[in-house]
């Protein structure tokens, strides 16, 4: 245990260095990355709670930071702009208005609660079917928000949300998200789960009943991605459902997949080194635009290079940066291994 308290401390001191060291800076638009990387860490992490422990892929973790954010929205945006911003919304919501910080927790249980309903079934399935189901279950998810005009308006972008999320919340957030995340690796339930995923047949005999632990699981990364949806929503404040699909999907799995989905460790690292990568890309892309003028512009270099090194980990390091062990537990095992030959 003593290991875990040290990964806690290190990673939390992380965040805190990306927090303070953006206000340091005070440049407006590294404190807007610095930003966007915490609320990516809430995501990845809380993917990795369900993925690394289960060891299954799932693609629907975007959908449901799609429901927080549209559940957010609904509660927050203000009476007097929601004619504008949802013109089609249900009489009874129009005078709903509360706190952005209150919101943020109700778009948690909201996206938990669907996952509960209709993932349940699901967690029987494992291997190939368990991602099929999953990708269908984001595909569904992002029909939902581009149909259901009354509470997402439709396709359009909606509009209004009061910009709440600042740095010192998103670090908090992230902090206190990466201790759940610790601290469900090493209950009774993340540990019979992570059994499982080495051996089903020696989990079950141990009397773990498979399905209701990975519901369990995914329950609880439905809730961190529904957050973390919120949390996003009132840092950008104006969004359209595509921003909840497969570009996105794929940067938060290309996060984890890199980092290592095995450790809470990895996904840390996935989500700091995969965010300056896409941000210095991005540059990169837009420099090489403007110095073409017009002619031969570059388009998708982020994407194609990000796929590319994803495919190179899996290659060279296929349990990505952080595979098993914990930073803390490696930092405790290499101390003992200099003792002893002390």
């Amino acid at each position: 245990m003593k290991h875990s308290y040290l990964t806690a401390l290190i990673l939390i001191a992380i965040i805190a260095v990306i927090a303070v060291g953006s206000q340091i800076i005070g440049i407006r638009l590294y404190d807007r990355i610095a930003t966007n990387l915490l609320i990516s860490l809430v995501l990845v992490v809380g993917l990795q709670t369900f993925m690394g422990n289960s060891g299954l892929l799932s693609f629907a973790h975007i959908g449901f930071m799609g429901l927080g954010a549209y559940t957010s929205a609904v509660l927050t945006i203000p009476a007097q702009m929601k004619g504008m911003a949802l013109p089609d919304l249900y009489e009874f919501m129009k005078v709903v208005e509360i706190s952005p910080l209150l919101a943020m927790l109700a778009a948690g249980v909201v996206a938990a609660l669907v996952a509960a309903i209709v993932a349940y079934p699901l967690m029987r399935l494992s291997d190939a079917a368990a991602v099929i189901t999953s990708f269908a279950l984001l595909v569904v998810l992002y029909t939902v928000m581009n149909n259901w005009s009354a509470l997402t308006n439709g396709p359009r972008t909606l509009f209004g949300l009061p910009k709440t999320t600042e740095m010192p919340i998103a670090a908090i957030v992230a902090a206190v998200v990466v201790l759940i995340a610790l601290a469900f690796k090493e209950s009774r339930t993340g540990k019979l789960l992570r059994a499982s995923r080495e051996d089903e047949v020696a989990a079950a005999a141990l009397g773990a009943n498979i399905p209701h632990l990975r519901w369990r699981a995914f329950i609880l990364a439905a809730f961190i991605a529904g957050i973390g949806g919120a949390l996003w929503g009132h840092f950008i404040t104006s969004f359209a459902p595509k921003a909840f699909y497969l570009k996105e999907t794929f940067l938060i799995i290309t996060m984890l997949v890199i980092g290592g989905a095995n450790t809470v460790t990895g996904a840390v690292a996935g989500t700091v080194l995969i965010t300056v990568a896409y941000e210095g890309l991005r540059g990169t892309e837009a420099t090489l635009n403007a110095a073409s003028s017009g002619s031969g512009q570059v388009i998708g270099l982020t994407e194609i290079v990000l796929a590319l090194a994803m495919i190179a980990v899996m290659i060279v390091r296929p349990g990505g940066l952080f595979p098993n062990r914990e930073i803390g537990h490696i930092l405790t095992r290499s101390r003992r291994k200099k003792e002893k030959t002390a």
